[in-house]
């Protein structure tokens, strides 16, 4: 029995008025993500740690933007910020999850 692909990402745009990046999907639907949650929600060890006790609360970021972004492979995006925080790799399940729960 084949397994249902996962919506595929078919444009990304960072909107630096509206502080998030808008992403629409093959299947139809969009997301939204307030750059302040890219980078609190960062997938990268020094955010996220090591294990689920190690998680950092980052603050102070409700202004932070988004000022560059490079494909890794077809799985991921690396997003650097305007604060220096560049380790994230965000994949397109990451963002989708991050995008549905920010609409919430």
């Amino acid at each position: 029995m084949a397994s249902a692909r996962a919506p595929w990402p078919v444009r990304l745009a960072f909107r630096a008025g509206e502080k998030a990046l808008h992403i629409d999907f093959d299947d139809g639907s969009a997301v939204n993500i307030p750059f302040e949650t890219l980078r609190v929600e960062s997938p990268s060890a020094e955010v996220q740690g090591h294990a689920p006790h190690q998680k950092k609360t980052v603050t102070g970021k409700e202004n932070v933007l988004v000022t560059a972004a490079e494909p890794v492979g077809r799985y991921a995006v690396r997003l650097t910020f305007d604060d220096g925080h560049d380790s994230g790799i965000y994949s397109w399940d990451y963002l989708r999850a991050l995008g549905e729960a920010a609409g919430r």
